[in-house]
C-alpha cells in the first residue's frame, strides 16, 4: 500500500508540474516554422539572436521548428502545431487553397536562388538540348520544379509525364553529385547554395545562372504564411514578427558578416553541414533577400499548379495579406 500510494503521489506531482508548465504559465505559445536553408535566411538571424523572443516579452513562448519538405510544414500548418512561418510559394498556394483560405501569405523573404546545371562533358549547351534528357529537381511540385516546366515551355518542351521528351526526377540535392558521376542525369535545376557547391566541382558546370530561370529572378522562393485564426486572435504578434522580419532582411543586406555567421551556425546546429563562408556569401549574390512580394508571379505559379493538377483550383483573394506589412514599411 504504501509503494501504490508513493506512486500515486509521483504521478500527482508530475501532472501537477505538467499543469504549471503548459497551461498555468499565462504564456501564449508562438510556434513558428522554417527551413535550415539559405532562402529562409530571416528566420536564421531572428533564431539565432533571440530576437523575437526579445520583443515578445516573458508573456509570450517561441518555438522554432524546422522543416525540410513544403508540404510537412502544411500538414503542421492544418494540424496547429505551428502557427505561422517560411514556406516556399509552392506549397504556400497548395495551403491556401485546401485550407479554404485559412493559410494566408504576409510577406515575401527571398526572390531567385536558383540555377540550371549541367553535366561538363554533356552535349547539352541550351535549354533546347535539354531534349531527351533527364533533368533533376529536388521535389515533385515545389518552386524549382514549376520554374523548370515554365522554361521547358519557353522551348517548346514537356516532361515525358505530359507526352514529352524530357525525363524529370526529384533528387535530394545531396545525392545530385553521386548521379552527375554516373551519368544517370544530365542536368539538375538546384537551389543554392547546391548551385554554387556543384559548380565548384570538375565534372558539372553552369548552363544557366539565376536570372535566366523565370522572370529574370523577379519571383519568390521563399516567403511568410500564417494560419488565419492566429492572426485574428494574435494581431499585435504577428505585427512584431513581421517587424523582427524587416529588421532581420535589413541585416543580411547590410551587415553580411555578421548575418553570415548567425546563418552558418544555424544550419549546422540543424543539419550538422557546415558552409564555407564564401559559398555563403556566392549564394547570395545569387538571391534576393527582400519583404516585398511579385503577386503576378505567385499568380503564374499558381496558374501552373492548377494546370499540372497539385491544385483543384485557382486560389481567391485570401492567398495575400500584406496591408500589415506595408504599414509597417511606411514606418520605417
Amino acid at each position: 500500500m504504501k509503494k501504490i500510494a508513493a506512486n500515486v503521489f509521483i504521478l500527482f506531482c508530475f501532472l501537477l508540474l505538467s499543469g504549471c508548465n503548459e497551461a498555468d504559465t499565462g504564456q501564449t505559445a508562438v510556434r513558428v516554422g522554417y527551413f535550415p536553408n539559405l532562402t529562409h535566411a530571416q528566420a536564421l538571424v531572428i533564431k539565432n539572436s533571440g530576437a523575437l523572443e526579445n520583443a515578445l516579452g516573458e508573456d509570450y513562448r517561441v518555438s522554432w521548428t524546422s522543416f525540410t519538405a513544403g508540404s510537412s510544414e502544411v500538414e503542421a500548418l492544418f494540424a496547429g502545431e505551428i502557427d505561422l512561418g517560411y514556406i516556399g510559394p509552392v506549397p504556400a498556394i497548395n495551403a491556401n487553397v485546401k485550407s479554404n483560405g485559412d493559410v494566408t501569405i504576409l510577406a515575401n523573404a527571398a526572390d531567385a536562388g536558383a540555377v540550371l546545371i549541367k553535366a561538363f562533358d554533356s552535349a547539352v549547351l541550351s535549354v533546347a538540348d535539354l531534349d531527351g534528357k533527364t533533368v533533376a529537381i529536388p521535389q515533385i511540385g515545389n518552386t524549382q520544379h514549376l520554374c523548370l516546366l515554365n522554361l521547358l515551355s519557353e522551348y517548346n518542351l514537356a516532361p515525358v509525364s505530359e507526352g514529352g521528351t524530357v525525363e524529370v526526377v526529384a533528387v535530394d540535392n545531396a545525392n545530385l553529385q553521386t548521379m552527375f558521376d554516373q551519368g544517370t542525369i544530365d542536368a539538375a535545376l538546384v537551389p543554392e547554395p547546391w548551385g554554387t557547391i556543384l559548380t565548384a566541382t570538375s565534372n558539372i558546370d553552369l548552363l544557366l545562372d539565376y536570372e535566366d530561370i523565370y522572370l529574370e529572378g523577379n519571383y519568390p522562393v521563399a516567403l511568410i504564411v500564417v494560419r488565419t485564426e492566429f492572426l485574428e486572435k494574435h494581431p499585435d504578434v504577428v505585427e512584431t514578427f513581421l517587424q523582427e522580419h524587416i529588421a532581420a532582411t535589413d541585416a543580411v543586406n547590410n551587415d553580411s558578416d555578421a548575418s553570415v555567421d548567425a546563418i552558418i551556425k544555424e544550419i549546422e546546429n540543424v543539419t550538422g553541414i557546415s558552409y564555407d563562408r564564401g559559398t555563403v556569401l556566392s549564394a547570395f549574390s545569387r538571391t534576393n533577400i527582400t519583404t516585398l512580394l511579385n503577386t503576378e508571379a505567385l499568380k503564374a505559379f499558381a496558374q501552373t499548379s492548377y494546370e499540372q493538377g497539385f491544385i483543384s483550383e485557382l486560389p481567391g483573394d485570401t492567398l495575400t495579406d500584406t496591408s500589415l506589412l506595408e504599414k509597417l514599411l511606411t514606418k520605417k
